[in-house]
């Protein structure tokens, strides 16, 4: 039988919007990290050396920070001798790392494991087109000054033009499509129009507000930057936004028709989730107090032009696994990436030949209901560093099964690439 994975406690940072406008934000991903940490590991009482192994994930580390996950764990003060490795499965990078914690904690190789993801996108690096880079390695391998001279004259200004190194990353170098063309592929095949994306987006905003206090702000730590200013609270919440604020908006990827705007899209943040799992004998020796425990998870695959069914794909096989019907499952979660691919997902649960063809069912599996899904509006209100969202959605689905009073919970995301993913919870109260 398979240990018990124990989710003792969970904080994230703020996520605060990566502003372009105003260059790389005043914190890299490890400082996120490393400061949620510490607020973590002080709450519980639990010193640094309790640590058997640190695991997280990030998308898009910096050069000076690779293997992100042995860096923060050092700056925590974890010791030289705690392995610390670091996932990346895109926007489940942070999923991804909670699930392989509990694979060693459920094969007995650790008790206690710092697990989560961190993502700084306003560093996200600009990059030198190929040809600068040949002209660049052509000019410093020149051997005299003729040489130099030839090669200088060779240079154009277009060589400076930089590319943008998080459009690169949100492409699918397969397919050639970004991200939010792979959300209009959706928008087109389940008949999703804008109003009715623009009502979704405008829907997760005005949760968010209302579950503010009791449900989002506890999970918030603290963070403080270099020149003395706190942050603890998201800044990308939109508190008045009324419809037609988001009707006014362009699409970004499909003009002058398309569905997707920056308005119902995830936001593009800077941010850190950590939780600490441990086992039985953890929780009994060191006489901590589980918030929850993690059963199950479960990763699909599926076209990736169709990505945002990613989610779908991963919770229907976890149900049937476990044996679980879905009236049993209390609170969902959806990460937002897209209101269109949120709603795409509803769709094809509601569709039988859908269901039928691409996930062995019998007959449809009918749409979640929309006051267990998202409850507390989700990456279009509040944001989506890729390799912490999946850890943030974990979270929320065990401190929203708390309020509700809830047993279980299933937290799911959809993957760039197709792929999706999903993890099975239950709370303790």
């Amino acid at each position: 039988m398979k240990n018990p994975v124990y989710v003792v406690d969970g904080t994230r940072s703020p996520f605060l919007k990566a502003n372009s406008k105003i260059g790389p934000g005043l914190f890299s991903a490890s400082e996120l990290a490393v400061q949620t940490g510490k607020s973590l590991l002080l709450r519980q009482g639990l010193g640094s050396k309790k640590i058997d192994e640190v695991i997280i994930g990030c998308a898009i580390p910096s050069v000076n920070e690779v293997n992100i996950a042995r860096v923060i764990s050092l700056r925590l003060g974890c010791g030289e001798n705690v392995p610390a490795w670091t996932v990346m499965r895109n926007c489940a990078s942070g999923m991804q790392a909670l699930a392989s914690a509990s694979h060693s904690i459920q094969l007995g190789h650790s008790n206690i494991v710092l697990a989560g993801g961190t993502e700084s996108l306003s560093h996200s690096p600009l990059l030198f087109s190929t040809e600068a880079v040949r002209w660049f390695a052509q000019f410093s391998s020149s051997k005299d000054v003729k040489t130099k001279l030839n090669q200088i004259l060779k240079f154009r200004p277009r060589m400076l033009m930089p590319i943008i190194g998080i459009l690169k990353g949100l492409t699918d170098s397969n397919i050639g499509l970004n991200m939010g063309q792979t959300a209009e592929n959706l928008a087109t095949k389940f008949s999703i129009s804008r109003i009715d994306a623009d009502r979704y987006s405008l829907g997760s905003h005005q949760k968010t507000t209302v579950h503010q206090d009791e449900i989002l702000s506890p999970q918030i730590s603290t963070i403080y930057s270099k020149d003395g200013r706190l942050f603890n609270n998201d800044d990308g919440i939109r508190l008045n936004l009324e419809l037609e604020n988001l009707q006014k908006l362009r699409p970004v990827f499909d003009r002058p028709d398309g569905t997707v705007t920056a308005g119902n899209s995830s936001q593009v943040t800077d941010g850190a989730c950590l939780l600490l799992l441990a086992s039985e004998k953890a929780v009994k020796e060191n006489n901590l107090k589980p918030i929850g425990a993690i059963l199950d998870n479960n990763w699909a695959a599926l076209n990736p032009a169709e990505m945002g069914l990613g989610p779908i794909h991963a919770f229907i096989p976890l149900l049937e696994r476990n044996n679980i019907d879905k009236s049993v499952i209390d609170v969902w979660e959806i990460n937002e990436a897209f209101a269109a691919q949120v709603l795409a997902c509803q769709r094809a649960l509601n569709d039988p030949d859908y269901c039928k063809k691409f996930l062995n069912l019998k007959d449809k599996f009918g749409e979640i209901e929309t006051e267990k899904l998202n409850i507390a509006g989700g990456a279009i209100s509040i944001g989506h560093p890729v390799g912490a969202s999946g850890a943030r959605i974990v979270l929320n689905t065990l401190k929203l099964l708390k309020m509700k009073d809830g047993s279980k919970g299933i937290a799911s995301i959809c993957i760039g690439g197709g792929q999706g993913g999903a993890m099975l919870m239950e709370s303790f109260h």
